[in-house]
C-alpha cells in the first residue's frame, strides 16, 4: 500500500490549496478515504472523511463550509480543497484509508502573511 501526499505550500491568510493523494496497493475504490492534520506539539486531528463511492462526507468543525473532500475512483486519488485558509490550520496533512493503518508521508501547509 502507497499513499502519497502532495499539494502543500505556503498560502497567504485567505488563500486556498488542494491537496491530492495518490493511492496504490489495494482497491482504492471499496475503501472511504480520511484527511487528518497535525500541528506541532498537538494531536492528530480528523479533518474530513469520504465514503467508498464519494456519496458522504463527514468534516470537523473547525473546517465545516471551507474545506471539502472529494475522491476519482478512476484516478485512485483523493482531494481536499481547502479555501478561507487560517493561520491555526497549517500543520502537516495526511491521508488514510478509512478502517486500516495506511498512511501517507504527510505535506506541509503553511498559512502565514
Amino acid at each position: 500500500v502507497q499513499l502519497v501526499e502532495s499539494g502543500g505550500g505556503l498560502v497567504q491568510p485567505g488563500g486556498s490549496l488542494r491537496l491530492s493523494c495518490a493511492a496504490s496497493g489495494f482497491t482504492f475504490r471499496n475503501y472511504g478515504m480520511s484527511w487528518y492534520r497535525q500541528s506541532p506539539g498537538k494531536e492528530r486531528e480528523l479533518v474530513a472523511t469520504i465514503s467508498s463511492a464519494g456519496g458522504s462526507t463527514n468534516y470537523a468543525d473547525s473546517v465545516k463550509g471551507r474545506f471539502t473532500i472529494s475522491r476519482d475512483n478512476a484516478k485512485n486519488t483523493v482531494y481536499l480543497q481547502m479555501n478561507s485558509l487560517k493561520p491555526e490550520d497549517t500543520a502537516v496533512y495526511y491521508c488514510k484509508v478509512f478502517g486500516k493503518d495506511y498512511w501517507g508521508q504527510g505535506t506541509q501547509v503553511t498559512v502565514s502573511s
